[in-house]
Protein backbone atom coordinates (compact mmCIF):
# COMPACT_ATOMS: atom_id res chain seq x y z
CA UNK A 1 0.00 0.00 0.00
CA UNK A 2 2.98 2.55 1.26
CA UNK A 3 4.62 1.85 -2.30
CA UNK A 4 1.55 2.28 -4.60
CA UNK A 5 0.39 5.60 -2.56
CA UNK A 6 3.83 7.05 -3.30
CA UNK A 7 3.66 6.55 -7.01
CA UNK A 8 0.30 8.16 -6.88
CA UNK A 9 1.61 10.76 -5.16
CA UNK A 10 4.51 11.59 -7.12
CA UNK A 11 2.08 11.49 -10.34
CA UNK A 12 0.25 14.40 -8.86
CA UNK A 13 3.34 16.09 -7.74
CA UNK A 14 4.60 15.85 -11.19
CA UNK A 15 1.44 17.32 -12.74
CA UNK A 16 1.53 20.42 -10.19
CA UNK A 17 4.60 21.23 -11.16
CA UNK A 18 3.72 21.09 -14.67
CA UNK A 19 0.60 22.97 -14.66
CA UNK A 20 1.24 24.90 -11.29
CA UNK A 21 4.69 25.49 -10.34
CA UNK A 22 6.51 26.04 -13.49
CA UNK A 23 4.51 28.98 -15.03
CA UNK A 24 4.49 31.16 -11.90
CA UNK A 25 6.56 34.36 -12.50
CA UNK A 26 8.73 33.79 -9.33
CA UNK A 27 12.21 32.78 -11.14
CA UNK A 28 13.99 29.16 -11.46
CA UNK A 29 15.28 29.42 -7.96
CA UNK A 30 11.42 29.80 -6.60
CA UNK A 31 10.51 27.42 -8.67
CA UNK A 32 12.80 24.82 -7.81
CA UNK A 33 12.26 25.77 -3.84
CA UNK A 34 8.67 25.44 -4.22
CA UNK A 35 8.80 21.95 -6.04
CA UNK A 36 10.74 20.66 -3.21
CA UNK A 37 8.76 21.94 -0.59
CA UNK A 38 5.53 20.36 -2.51
CA UNK A 39 7.64 17.19 -3.19
CA UNK A 40 8.18 16.66 0.63
CA UNK A 41 4.32 17.15 1.34
CA UNK A 42 3.40 14.52 -1.27
CA UNK A 43 5.53 11.92 0.06
CA UNK A 44 4.97 12.60 3.53
CA UNK A 45 3.30 9.07 4.25
CA UNK A 46 6.62 7.75 2.78
CA UNK A 47 9.02 9.64 5.03
CA UNK A 48 6.98 9.66 8.16
CA UNK A 49 6.65 5.45 7.86
CA UNK A 50 10.60 4.79 7.17
CA UNK A 51 11.69 7.33 10.12
CA UNK A 52 8.95 7.72 12.44
CA UNK A 53 6.59 4.44 12.89
CA UNK A 54 4.77 3.05 10.49
CA UNK A 55 1.83 4.28 7.81
CA UNK A 56 -0.40 3.96 9.76
CA UNK A 57 0.84 5.41 13.23
CA UNK A 58 3.72 7.75 12.60
CA UNK A 59 4.53 8.15 16.14
CA UNK A 60 5.04 12.10 16.34
CA UNK A 61 3.87 15.17 18.36
CA UNK A 62 0.15 15.76 17.99
CA UNK A 63 1.06 19.45 16.55
CA UNK A 64 3.72 18.07 14.18
CA UNK A 65 1.08 16.10 12.64
CA UNK A 66 -1.49 18.60 12.41
CA UNK A 67 0.88 20.54 10.34
CA UNK A 68 1.87 17.63 8.58
CA UNK A 69 -1.78 16.67 7.35
CA UNK A 70 -2.31 20.70 6.71
CA UNK A 71 0.56 20.26 3.91
CA UNK A 72 -0.60 17.24 2.85
CA UNK A 73 -4.30 18.33 2.67
CA UNK A 74 -3.05 21.73 0.92
CA UNK A 75 -1.03 19.79 -1.57
CA UNK A 76 -3.79 17.33 -2.67
CA UNK A 77 -6.33 19.92 -2.94
CA UNK A 78 -4.03 22.35 -4.84
CA UNK A 79 -3.84 19.04 -7.03
CA UNK A 80 -7.77 18.87 -7.38
CA UNK A 81 -8.15 22.16 -7.99
CA UNK A 82 -5.56 22.37 -10.68
CA UNK A 83 -7.21 19.28 -12.42
CA UNK A 84 -10.38 21.70 -12.06
CA UNK A 85 -8.88 25.26 -13.04
CA UNK A 86 -7.64 23.16 -16.41
CA UNK A 87 -10.93 21.11 -17.58
CA UNK A 88 -13.09 24.58 -17.06
CA UNK A 89 -10.42 26.61 -18.96
CA UNK A 90 -10.58 24.08 -21.57
CA UNK A 91 -14.37 24.07 -21.97
CA UNK A 92 -14.22 27.66 -22.07
CA UNK A 93 -11.23 27.42 -25.12
CA UNK A 94 -13.41 24.86 -26.82
CA UNK A 95 -16.26 27.00 -26.28
CA UNK A 96 -15.46 30.46 -26.62
CA UNK A 97 -11.44 29.93 -28.01
CA UNK A 98 -9.15 32.92 -26.59
CA UNK A 99 -10.98 33.48 -23.00
CA UNK A 100 -9.75 30.01 -22.64
CA UNK A 101 -6.26 30.55 -22.38
CA UNK A 102 -6.99 33.26 -19.73
CA UNK A 103 -8.52 30.72 -17.89
CA UNK A 104 -5.77 28.41 -18.17
CA UNK A 105 -2.31 30.99 -17.68
CA UNK A 106 -3.59 33.97 -15.92
CA UNK A 107 -1.33 34.63 -13.05
CA UNK A 108 -4.34 35.89 -11.05
CA UNK A 109 -5.83 32.55 -11.52
CA UNK A 110 -2.62 30.73 -10.31
CA UNK A 111 -2.19 32.86 -7.45
CA UNK A 112 -5.97 32.66 -6.05
CA UNK A 113 -5.58 28.76 -6.56
CA UNK A 114 -2.56 28.23 -4.63
CA UNK A 115 -4.20 30.69 -1.58
CA UNK A 116 -7.57 28.51 -1.83
CA UNK A 117 -5.72 25.54 -1.28
CA UNK A 118 -3.89 26.68 1.97
CA UNK A 119 -7.12 28.00 3.75
CA UNK A 120 -9.27 25.01 2.62
CA UNK A 121 -6.56 22.81 3.80
CA UNK A 122 -6.97 24.27 7.12
CA UNK A 123 -10.06 24.69 7.85
CA UNK A 124 -10.52 20.53 6.84
CA UNK A 125 -7.53 19.81 8.88
CA UNK A 126 -9.82 21.65 12.33
CA UNK A 127 -12.88 19.82 10.64
CA UNK A 128 -11.24 16.55 11.04
CA UNK A 129 -9.51 16.95 14.49
CA UNK A 130 -12.28 18.31 16.32
CA UNK A 131 -14.72 16.75 18.79
CA UNK A 132 -17.56 15.41 16.43
CA UNK A 133 -21.58 16.49 17.15
CA UNK A 134 -24.12 14.44 17.85
CA UNK A 135 -26.36 13.32 15.06
CA UNK A 136 -29.62 11.46 16.22
CA UNK A 137 -31.04 9.33 13.20
CA UNK A 138 -35.04 8.11 13.26
CA UNK A 139 -34.98 4.21 11.75
CA UNK A 140 -38.10 2.28 11.68
CA UNK A 141 -37.73 -1.28 11.67
CA UNK A 142 -40.98 -3.05 10.49
CA UNK A 143 -40.48 -6.12 13.02
CA UNK A 144 -39.27 -4.68 15.80
CA UNK A 145 -40.93 -5.50 18.76
CA UNK A 146 -42.60 -3.23 20.73
CA UNK A 147 -40.54 -3.47 23.94
CA UNK A 148 -37.92 -2.31 21.69
CA UNK A 149 -40.06 0.79 20.39
CA UNK A 150 -37.75 4.24 21.40
CA UNK A 151 -34.18 2.04 21.82
CA UNK A 152 -31.44 4.20 21.73
CA UNK A 153 -27.86 3.15 20.03
CA UNK A 154 -25.08 5.55 19.95
CA UNK A 155 -22.81 3.96 17.20
CA UNK A 156 -19.11 5.05 17.16
CA UNK A 157 -17.01 3.95 14.56
CA UNK A 158 -13.30 4.65 13.22
CA UNK A 159 -12.08 6.50 16.08
CA UNK A 160 -8.45 5.63 15.20
CA UNK A 161 -6.73 6.39 18.69
CA UNK A 162 -3.17 7.81 17.35
CA UNK A 163 -1.04 10.63 18.31
CA UNK A 164 -3.26 12.70 16.13
CA UNK A 165 -6.17 11.81 18.38
CA UNK A 166 -4.73 10.88 21.61
CA UNK A 167 -6.15 10.03 24.64
CA UNK A 168 -7.77 14.23 26.01
CA UNK A 169 -9.43 13.73 22.68
CA UNK A 170 -11.22 9.90 23.04
CA UNK A 171 -12.15 11.19 26.42
CA UNK A 172 -13.70 14.01 25.19
CA UNK A 173 -15.88 11.98 22.78
CA UNK A 174 -16.53 9.06 25.65
CA UNK A 175 -18.36 11.91 27.58
CA UNK A 176 -20.73 13.33 24.89
CA UNK A 177 -21.40 9.57 24.66
CA UNK A 178 -22.05 8.72 27.63
CA UNK A 179 -24.01 12.17 28.18
CA UNK A 180 -26.72 11.13 26.08
CA UNK A 181 -27.26 7.70 28.60
CA UNK A 182 -28.08 5.20 25.77
CA UNK A 183 -29.67 1.62 25.81
CA UNK A 184 -26.75 0.29 24.00
CA UNK A 185 -23.19 1.75 22.49
CA UNK A 186 -21.32 0.20 19.51
CA UNK A 187 -17.86 0.53 18.00
CA UNK A 188 -17.75 -0.46 14.08
CA UNK A 189 -13.77 -0.61 13.89
CA UNK A 190 -10.93 0.97 13.69
CA UNK A 191 -10.80 1.95 17.23
CA UNK A 192 -7.03 2.78 16.95
CA UNK A 193 -3.91 2.60 15.21
CA UNK A 194 -0.43 1.50 16.16
CA UNK A 195 0.54 -1.15 18.52
CA UNK A 196 -1.16 -1.65 21.84
CA UNK A 197 1.64 -0.60 23.78
CA UNK A 198 1.77 2.71 21.70
CA UNK A 199 -1.73 3.13 22.66
CA UNK A 200 -2.39 2.11 25.96
CA UNK A 201 -2.84 5.66 26.83
CA UNK A 202 -4.66 6.63 24.17
CA UNK A 203 -7.55 3.99 24.63
CA UNK A 204 -7.74 4.08 28.08
CA UNK A 205 -10.84 6.35 28.21
CA UNK A 206 -13.05 3.80 26.34
CA UNK A 207 -13.12 1.86 29.62
CA UNK A 208 -15.90 4.50 30.51
CA UNK A 209 -18.06 3.76 28.48
CA UNK A 210 -21.71 2.93 29.89
CA UNK A 211 -24.69 1.99 28.49
CA UNK A 212 -27.48 -0.19 30.26
CA UNK A 213 -26.67 -3.26 27.59
CA UNK A 214 -23.47 -2.76 27.44
CA UNK A 215 -20.51 -1.98 25.02
CA UNK A 216 -20.41 -4.01 21.73
CA UNK A 217 -17.77 -3.47 19.30
CA UNK A 218 -15.79 -5.37 16.32
CA UNK A 219 -12.65 -5.13 14.74
CA UNK A 220 -12.06 -3.02 11.79
CA UNK A 221 -9.35 -3.20 8.85
CA UNK A 222 -6.55 -1.07 11.11
CA UNK A 223 -6.95 -3.44 13.81
CA UNK A 224 -5.03 -6.05 11.68
CA UNK A 225 -2.05 -3.90 10.75
CA UNK A 226 -0.72 -4.06 14.55
CA UNK A 227 -1.19 -7.34 16.47
CA UNK A 228 -4.64 -7.75 15.78
CA UNK A 229 -4.75 -10.66 18.52
CA UNK A 230 -2.78 -8.22 21.38
CA UNK A 231 -5.17 -6.00 20.64
CA UNK A 232 -8.58 -7.94 21.17
CA UNK A 233 -6.82 -8.66 24.45
CA UNK A 234 -6.63 -5.13 25.21
CA UNK A 235 -10.15 -3.95 23.98
CA UNK A 236 -11.62 -6.95 26.23
CA UNK A 237 -9.45 -5.73 29.05
CA UNK A 238 -10.99 -2.00 28.83
CA UNK A 239 -14.85 -3.97 28.94
CA UNK A 240 -15.47 -4.16 25.15
CA UNK A 241 -17.49 -7.32 24.10
CA UNK A 242 -15.66 -7.61 20.89
CA UNK A 243 -17.97 -9.58 18.67
CA UNK A 244 -15.94 -11.67 16.39
CA UNK A 245 -18.14 -13.54 13.46
CA UNK A 246 -20.76 -13.70 16.96
CA UNK A 247 -23.90 -12.59 18.36
CA UNK A 248 -25.62 -11.37 21.80
CA UNK A 249 -29.34 -11.62 22.62
CA UNK A 250 -31.00 -8.63 24.00
CA UNK A 251 -34.09 -9.33 26.25
CA UNK A 252 -36.51 -6.47 27.18
CA UNK A 253 -39.66 -7.17 28.76
CA UNK A 254 -39.50 -10.51 27.34
CA UNK A 255 -38.30 -9.43 23.57
CA UNK A 256 -35.53 -10.54 21.74
CA UNK A 257 -33.52 -8.36 19.57
CA UNK A 258 -29.78 -9.61 18.59
CA UNK A 259 -26.77 -8.12 17.48
CA UNK A 260 -24.24 -9.68 15.41
CA UNK A 261 -21.11 -8.75 14.71
CA UNK A 262 -18.51 -9.45 11.75
CA UNK A 263 -14.59 -9.11 11.46
CA UNK A 264 -13.03 -7.64 8.56
CA UNK A 265 -12.15 -8.90 5.33
CA UNK A 266 -8.57 -8.00 6.06
CA UNK A 267 -8.14 -10.78 7.91
CA UNK A 268 -7.70 -13.15 5.23
CA UNK A 269 -3.90 -11.28 5.02
CA UNK A 270 -2.97 -12.18 8.46
CA UNK A 271 -4.64 -15.86 8.45
CA UNK A 272 -7.21 -14.47 10.82
CA UNK A 273 -10.72 -15.49 10.54
CA UNK A 274 -12.37 -13.64 7.86
CA UNK A 275 -16.12 -12.12 7.96
CA UNK A 276 -18.64 -15.47 8.18
CA UNK A 277 -22.37 -14.35 8.94
CA UNK A 278 -23.50 -17.68 8.91
CA UNK A 279 -21.36 -18.35 12.13
CA UNK A 280 -22.12 -14.85 13.61
CA UNK A 281 -26.07 -16.04 13.69
CA UNK A 282 -25.58 -19.43 14.32
CA UNK A 283 -28.19 -20.29 17.54
CA UNK A 284 -30.24 -16.93 16.20
CA UNK A 285 -33.80 -17.65 17.31
CA UNK A 286 -35.80 -17.92 14.24
CA UNK A 287 -37.63 -14.61 13.54
CA UNK A 288 -35.92 -12.37 16.03
CA UNK A 289 -34.79 -9.27 14.55
CA UNK A 290 -31.52 -8.56 13.54
CA UNK A 291 -28.53 -6.03 14.26
CA UNK A 292 -25.38 -6.82 11.86
CA UNK A 293 -22.15 -4.50 12.96
CA UNK A 294 -19.86 -5.26 9.75
CA UNK A 295 -17.31 -2.29 9.43
CA UNK A 296 -17.36 -1.99 5.49
CA UNK A 297 -21.06 -1.49 4.22
CA UNK A 298 -20.14 -2.55 0.88
CA UNK A 299 -21.66 -6.56 1.37
CA UNK A 300 -25.15 -4.50 2.27
CA UNK A 301 -27.21 -6.45 -0.42
CA UNK A 302 -25.93 -9.91 1.03
CA UNK A 303 -26.59 -9.34 4.22
CA UNK A 304 -29.68 -8.06 3.29
CA UNK A 305 -30.36 -11.30 1.50
CA UNK A 306 -29.65 -13.20 4.95
CA UNK A 307 -32.65 -11.24 6.73
CA UNK A 308 -30.65 -8.53 8.57
CA UNK A 309 -33.36 -5.82 9.79
CA UNK A 310 -30.04 -3.22 10.47
CA UNK A 311 -26.42 -3.10 9.31
CA UNK A 312 -24.73 -0.67 11.08
CA UNK A 313 -20.93 0.13 9.45
CA UNK A 314 -18.59 3.22 9.38
CA UNK A 315 -15.35 2.58 6.91
CA UNK A 316 -15.70 5.57 4.28
CA UNK A 317 -15.40 8.16 6.82
CA UNK A 318 -18.31 9.93 4.57
CA UNK A 319 -15.74 10.05 1.99
CA UNK A 320 -14.51 13.38 3.93
CA UNK A 321 -14.22 15.59 0.61
CA UNK A 322 -17.09 16.10 -1.00
CA UNK A 323 -16.25 15.45 -5.01
CA UNK A 324 -13.77 13.39 -4.66
CA UNK A 325 -16.00 11.19 -2.37
CA UNK A 326 -17.48 9.80 -5.47
CA UNK A 327 -14.50 7.57 -5.75
CA UNK A 328 -15.01 6.11 -2.20
CA UNK A 329 -18.57 5.42 -2.92
CA UNK A 330 -17.83 3.35 -5.94
CA UNK A 331 -15.42 1.65 -3.98
CA UNK A 332 -17.78 1.01 -1.36
CA UNK A 333 -20.80 -0.79 -3.87
CA UNK A 334 -22.32 2.64 -3.71
CA UNK A 335 -22.25 3.14 -0.31
CA UNK A 336 -20.94 6.12 1.37
CA UNK A 337 -22.96 7.87 3.56
CA UNK A 338 -26.10 8.18 5.69
CA UNK A 339 -28.98 6.12 5.81
CA UNK A 340 -30.00 3.26 2.62
CA UNK A 341 -32.50 0.66 2.24
CA UNK A 342 -31.41 -2.52 0.68
CA UNK A 343 -34.58 -4.31 -0.09
CA UNK A 344 -35.96 -5.25 3.47
CA UNK A 345 -32.85 -3.80 5.33
CA UNK A 346 -31.83 -0.72 6.41
CA UNK A 347 -28.56 0.17 6.09
CA UNK A 348 -26.57 3.19 7.92
CA UNK A 349 -23.03 4.37 7.56
CA UNK A 350 -21.31 6.66 9.74
CA UNK A 351 -19.00 9.49 8.63
CA UNK A 352 -16.86 8.65 11.12
CA UNK A 353 -15.82 9.55 14.76
CA UNK A 354 -12.45 9.66 14.15
CA UNK A 355 -10.17 9.33 10.78
CA UNK A 356 -6.83 8.07 9.86
CA UNK A 357 -3.84 10.31 10.36
CA UNK A 358 -2.89 9.86 6.28
CA UNK A 359 -5.82 12.05 5.75
CA UNK A 360 -6.52 14.75 7.75
CA UNK A 361 -8.73 16.59 5.98
CA UNK A 362 -13.09 17.04 6.06
CA UNK A 363 -14.73 19.46 3.93
CA UNK A 364 -18.32 18.85 3.80
CA UNK A 365 -18.35 15.63 5.54
CA UNK A 366 -18.45 16.04 9.39
CA UNK A 367 -17.40 13.26 11.84
CA UNK A 368 -20.25 12.47 14.01
CA UNK A 369 -21.21 10.74 17.30
CA UNK A 370 -24.51 8.82 15.63
CA UNK A 371 -27.50 8.57 18.00
CA UNK A 372 -30.06 5.86 16.71
CA UNK A 373 -33.66 5.95 17.94
CA UNK A 374 -34.98 2.74 17.08
CA UNK A 375 -39.04 2.56 16.29
CA UNK A 376 -41.24 -0.15 15.95
CA UNK A 377 -43.22 -0.47 12.81
CA UNK A 378 -45.74 -2.59 14.42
Amino acid sequence: MGSNLSIVMGAVWLYVIWRFVWPLPIGAGGRVLLALVLFLAAEYHWVTGRYFGTLASPELPQAVLLVLAWAFGAFLLLGMLVLLRDVVGSLVFIVARAPGRVILTGHGVQWFVGALALVLAAVGVWQAVKVPDVKTVNITLPNLPQAFDGYRIVQLTDLHASRLLPQSWQAAVVARADALKPNLIVITGDLADGAPAQRAQDVSPLKNLTAADGVLAIPGNHEYYADYRDWMVAYRALGLHMLENQHVLIQHDGATLAVAGLTDRQAGAFDLPKPDLTAALAGVPPGTTTILLEHRPGDAVQNAQAGIALQLSGHTHGGQIRGPDLLVKRANNGFLSGIYHVGPMVLYVSNGTGLWNGLAIRLGRPSEITQIVLHSGR
